[in-house]
């Protein structure tokens, strides 16, 4: 890598643009930086890394710092642009950080977002062409053609002062942490910490594992309960050793001892077997005995029931034959009294029609009273024309009624359509107006409406613009209080500084001690310090003097913000209360008062319309529904004439009708009021005669059946052996009281059948002869062998699943430790594995980790190229090697220490010098850059510098160190020193001068004697 030029504008302290040409710097290969304190030299450094990778180093990137110089003016963006030469490839890369910046239109500030491009150089073309202006692709890009990171590169190209000194006294842990970042060996401790997790994996899958065990161990123990080898269960923790062969031991020990149990319980279940088998046997003997002997006592006792019994069953077998024989007298019976009931209702009802006929035809036959019921038939018959008549001019009268009703109505109708036609123009014109005043209202509602809301707008911006204004008063007068108080501040604070200045040698003169090294010459004697003056002022009064400038400053930058965006705000206010205005107004501002009057008077006119609007529907409707009523009652009006003309000729013909119909009517009518009174008084006659008739016929039926029944009941009682109908009559009895006689007669005889056969059993008298059956005493002897054979059975079960559940147990702990044979093998391996890079093993002698493994074989390269160094700047007398012995407890692999050739002794390099330490840290970190260049893949770096600081070197070291430094160009390179040592100024021709003034700093490039004689 070999920078061409720097651009820098507004950046930290340079206010303006300063342009740095490295192609000419580089060409001495050796070149200087330098300056007073606080000039800005580091930030030279800071704008090379900003431009690469878009931050500054270490802390000076911490949150709340900014990039952005105070010195700047305001729209001066602050931006860093470095030409470069990296991998063979022209590039240029412009940074430009997120800031804030003035406002294109009125007060105030905006963000201005972070900006990069990236370009390259086409020696083709000669011309540079744009490859990106993602922060991201450029980032990666740059990364990529270095092959270092930010700190690789801060701590490679731009040796920080102090870090190597510290790197070089540091213990192994902490130059263990620097190497680690430089060397980029997060790859190294990932791969322990990955073998310590797989460790732990291991480890936790293998607990795991015999934690399963020892639970199947515990399950083998209470299945085991009642063994005697439960009283000593396996006792162990997951992990430990053996613990798989003692499980499976002690598994196979319950085993055993279960199948004895199982055996024995084998023998007590067959003992109980024959004696329950006995026991059964006898109880079945006593209970056979016992139940004959009950059967032949009941026997008896039944049989002594049924000879008690003996009259009432013979008199029942006597009722049911007399029964049987009144079966045949039966339908004769029926018969008479059904015959019976039929002429007695016969009788009544000849009595009751001959009540109610005249006198003179009560004692009539029935041939008379149907001659005298045919002549009442033909004289009804003649009455049908008038009673048809009489009808029809009845509804001819109602039909009359009912034209006379309509024409009445009629009339009536025409009469009120008449009337209300007469007032129907005038109406619809008043209709009509009302219709055209409610349109007129929605139109000037709506012009209304439409000029009310941007007056309302505009009085809401006219509140604004009052309240601006007020605000914009009191904002100008703290602007202008915060203003006067950041000047006063700042006259202050440069007043201070500057007096502060001019007695600055005493203030440097109070910290020097007798012994020490000057810090701006490097002497170590003191002959004539400067003393502070009266009005000497120090470092903290200065610093506060600048606190509260900056805080004034602040302020006033606030309020000026503030001010500014009031100002925005009512100029935007006044443009609304303008631009709302209606065409052809002034440019005058109204008031607040004058709007709010307009607004009134508008929003009661719009009210106003709005409402008589509102009724413009009503109005259409009504006139609607007015025009629809009118043409109904034309219509109506003309129907009614209609009717009117049809009704006359109509009335005319019903009246003809009826005097026809009333002269037929009166014939027929007679003597009664009406026909139809003279037809119904023919028909109750006749129907008194058809009644009467038909009851004599039905009596005189009836008795001649009568006498035919008597006759055949009597027939059939004397064929049944009764001597009269009345005995016969007694002996029937119902359906009932046979079947209950005849179920009771059945139940003696198969009871007494019942007790024959009970008494005739096999054994049954024989056993009466026995003495009594002891059946209690058998049966309990049987529950209780039976007891016993449930008891012997359970036993046999239960030590029959205790092997089986065993059996299962023990085949489950087998393939338990089966599965975790591998798994304890993986865990052996990766345990032994993962101590071994983590220094923990005893294989591991010096207990270096696989990171301070690798680190080590770094740091021994790292030695011997500073070593190479370190000899020439020392006259040959130091020489550093690399040491990994362990120190005390910690572990070993990134020691360092020096070798002095004058005594030939390896010692601590804490025992160095100041001057010593400085140039063996110097060469420490040019043998690591050129390390880590080559680690990085060979890429050069043809720039470096050494921001490091030289005053503790003698005139001989100082050679030393500078033709070390100088010789840096033998591998094409330029070596940029950072110091203000006046003596380098005199040795090193080319230079790169910082300068600082109250408006901020600048850079000059001096060479040849113009930078040696000034």
């Amino acid at each position: 890598m070999r920078l061409h030029r720097l651009e820098i504008t507004a950046f930290g302290p340079f206010g303006t643009t300063q342009t740095i040409d490295f192609d000419t710097l580089s060409t001495a290969g050796l070149f200087l930086l330098h300056g007073p304190t606080g000039a800005g030299k580091t930030s030279v450094l800071d704008a090379v890394c900003f431009a690469l990778y878009g931050s500054v180093p270490g802390a000076r990137q911490a949150p709340g710092t900014t990039l952005r110089s105070d010195h700047a003016p305001a729209g001066t963006l602050t931006s860093v642009l470095l030409d470069l030469t990296v991998a063979g490839r022209r590039l240029e890369i412009v940074r430009i950080p997120a800031q804030p910046r003035p406002k294109k239109r009125g007060g105030g500030f905006t963000m201005e977002k972070a900006r990069s491009t990236l370009r390259a150089y086409d020696p083709a073309t000669r011309a540079w062409t744009g490859l990106s202006k993602s922060h991201q692709e450029i980032g990666e890009e740059i990364t990529q053609l270095l092959g270092m990171s930010r700190d690789q590169f801060c701590q490679v190209v731009l040796l920080p002062q102090g870090d190597f000194a510290r790197f070089l006294r540091a213990d192994a842990e902490a130059r263990g942490k620097l190497l680690g970042r430089l060397f980029d060996t997060r790859r190294f401790a990932a791969v322990e910490e990955r073998l310590a997790d797989l460790r732990r994996v291991a480890a936790h899958r293998v607990e795991e594992g015999d934690t399963r065990l020892l639970g199947l161990a515990h399950r083998m123990a209470q299945a085991a309960a009642g063994l005697p080898v439960a009283r000593t269960p396996v006792d162990g923790k997951p992990g430990e050793p053996g613990l798989a062969d003692t499980v499976l031991g002690w598994g196979a020990i319950a085993r055993t001892e279960a199948r004895e149990a199982a055996d024995i319980a084998a023998v007590r279940l067959a003992t109980a077997e024959h004696a329950e088998a006995a026991a059964r046997t006898a109880a079945g003997h006593a209970r056979d005995l016992a139940a004959r002997q009950a059967r032949h006592a009941e026997a008896l006792h039944r049989r002594a029931l049924l000879d008690a019994r003996a009259p009432e069953r013979d008199a029942a077998r006597h009722a049911l034959d007399l029964a049987l024989r009144a079966d045949r007298v039966a339908p004769a019976l029926a018969l008479r009294r059904e015959t019976e009931r039929e002429h007695a209702a016969a009788l009544a009802a000849r009595r009751a029609a001959r009540s109610l006929l005249p006198p003179d035809l009560a004692e009539a036959p029935a041939e008379q009273l149907s001659a005298f019921e045919h002549r009442l038939r033909e004289e009804l018959g003649a009455l049908g024309a008038a009673r048809r008549a009489e009808h029809r001019a009845a509804a001819l009268a109602e039909e009359r009624t009912a034209l006379d009703r309509e024409a009445r109505a009629d009339e009536e109708a025409l009469q009120e359509a008449a009337a209300w036609l007469a007032d129907w123009e005038p109406r619809r014109a008043a209709l009509q107006q009302r219709v055209e005043t409610a349109r007129d209202a929605a139109a000037r509602a709506e012009q209304l409406a439409g000029r009310l809301e941007p007056l309302r707008l505009r009085l809401a911006a006219a509140r604004r613009r009052d309240a601006l204004a007020q605000d914009l008063a009191r904002a100008e007068e703290h602007h202008t209080t915060a203003r006067e108080e950041r000047n006063t501040a700042h006259e202050t604070w440069l007043d201070l500084k500057s007096r502060r200045l001019r007695g600055i040698a005493a203030e440097l003169a109070a910290t020097l001690t007798d012994g020490d090294p000057c810090q701006v010459c490097g002497s170590t004697t003191h002959p004539a310090p400067t003393p502070p003056g009266a009005d000497h002022v120090d470092r903290a009064a200065e610093e506060a003097a600048y606190a509260s400038y900056t805080r004034a400053d602040e302020t006033s930058r606030a309020a000026e913000r503030a001010l500014a965006g009031i100002r925005e705000a009512l100029a935007a206010a006044r443009e609304e209360v303008h631009s709302l205005a209606a065409s052809g107004q002034t440019h005058h501002q109204p008031t607040v008062a004058e709007l709010a009057a307009e607004a009134g008077e508008l929003t009661r006119r719009h009210t106003e319309a709005h409402a008589l609007a509102a009724r413009t529907h009503e109005a259409r409707e009504t006139l609607a529904r007015a025009e629809r009523e009118a043409e109904e009652r034309a219509t109506a009006r003309r129907e009614a004439e209609r009717r009117v003309a049809a009704r006359t000729s109509q009335r005319e013909a019903l009246d003809a009708r009826q005097a026809e119909l009333a002269e037929e009517a009166a014939r027929g009518r007679g003597t009664f009021a009406t026909v139809a009174e003279h037809a119904d008084r023919l028909e109750r006659r006749i129907a008194l005669l058809v009644g009467a008739v038909g009851a004599v016929r039905d009596e005189e039926v009836a008795a001649d059946r009568l006498k035919r029944a008597d006759a055949q009941l009597a027939d059939a009682a004397y064929q049944a052996g009764f001597t009269t109908p009345a005995e016969a009559s007694a002996a029937l009895l119902d359906p009932y009281a046979r079947r209950e006689r005849q179920h009771r007669l059945d139940a003696w005889q198969a009871e007494a059948a019942a007790v024959a056969d009970r008494l005739a059993e096999p054994g049954v008298a024989e056993a009466a002869a026995l003495p009594p059956a002891d059946l209690p005493a058998a049966e309990a002897a049987h529950t209780a062998a039976e007891r016993a054979l449930r008891a012997a059975g359970a036993e046999l079960a239960a030590a029959r699943e205790r092997v089986t559940g065993l059996a299962g147990l023990a085949r489950q702990a087998e393939a338990e430790v089966r599965r975790l044979g591998p798994l304890r093998t993986e865990h052996d391996r990766v345990a032994r594995l993962a101590g071994l890079t983590a220094g923990t093993s005893t294989e591991n002698e010096r207990r270096m980790r696989l990171e301070s493994y690798v680190l080590a074989a770094r740091l021994e390269q790292v030695a011997a190229a500073a070593s190479a160094r370190l000899q020439r700047m020392s006259s040959g007398r130091y020489t550093l090697v690399h040491s990994d012995a362990r120190a005390g407890a910690r572990r070993s692999g990134l020691g360092l220490h020096v070798v002095d050739a004058w005594t030939g002794n390896e010692r601590d390099t804490a025992t160095l010098s100041g001057g010593e330490t400085f140039f063996a840290s110097l060469a420490l970190a040019l043998g690591l850059a050129d390390v880590v260049t080559d680690e990085a893949g060979g890429v050069r770096l043809d720039t470096l510098f050494i921001d490091e600081g030289f005053g503790s070197l003698d005139d001989q070291t100082l050679d030393e160190v500078l033709d070390v430094l100088d010789s840096l160009r033998e591998r094409d390179r330029s070596v940029g020193i950072v110091s203000h040592v006046a003596d380098l100024r005199r040795r090193i021709p080319a230079q790169l001068e910082v300068t600082k003034s109250r408006h901020g700093s600048a850079v000059r490039l001096r060479t040849g004697a113009d930078a040696l004689g000034g």
